[in-house]
């Protein structure tokens, strides 16, 4: 089922913002490779979307999601994880060790796998809402997550010390865990928040 004309117009507008940010965020950053690596997924995201509208249509709220998603990508692109000015902001604001913009990264990273694979089992599983559903989501955010980690560990051993902004780790030897654990929290607190939006606005796809 097609979404609303306000939908469409919505979707139209975060399109238009992704692409504008996506230039800016081109344009001249901190690091190009760290650029090519954090907003390829942004880059791969687009067109699978756009060809993905007709047949697949998400739900309004999955695709905001994936929109915020893409911002934080973009911005830690230009800037690299570590330098972005966000993050200084919070890290002067709290009297922090570091700079942790790199974890809300790893929030949406839980985040958004979880709310696609929710919408996605709804959709075209016999699963409903509830525990089961809540735990199967979960742990595909986490095997997301997991994967990641390791594109990360194959960037580091392809690129040696030219993925350091890449990997944003900071000098911290628990990063990989603190990013998985980020991606575990964002997933299970999407999921208690926003379940009962996410199944109103399903209601257009399964009804």
């Amino acid at each position: 089922m097609a979404l609303t004309a306000s939908s469409s117009r919505l979707l139209l507008s975060l399109l238009g913002v992704t692409l504008v940010v996506l230039v800016w965020s081109g344009t001249g950053p901190a690091d190009t490779l760290t650029w090519a690596l954090e907003v390829l997924p942004v880059v791969i995201a687009i067109p699978l979307l756009l060809f993905s509208y007709k047949r697949f249509p998400l739900t309004t709220l999955l695709y905001v999601i994936i929109f915020i998603h893409g911002l934080i990508l973009m911005l830690g692109g230009h800037y690299t994880y570590s330098q972005v000015p966000l993050g200084f902001y919070v890290q002067d604001l709290f009297d922090l060790s570091r700079n942790h913009y790199d974890r809300l990264g790893h929030i949406f990273q839980g985040i958004t796998p979880a709310i696609l694979a929710r919408e996605i089992l709804i959709r075209k599983t016999p699963l409903t809402s509830g525990g089961w559903l809540f735990l199967i989501a979960t742990c595909i955010a986490l095997a997301f997550s997991a994967f990641y980690e390791m594109i990360e560990w194959w960037t580091a051993l392809l690129y040696g010390g030219e993925a350091d902004s890449f990997l944003a780790t900071q000098g911290d030897v628990w990063d990989t865990q603190w990013d998985m654990f980020m991606a575990l929290l964002g997933a299970v607190t999407a999921q208690l928040l926003l379940s009962r939006i996410h199944d109103r606005q399903l209601k257009r796809f399964i009804d």
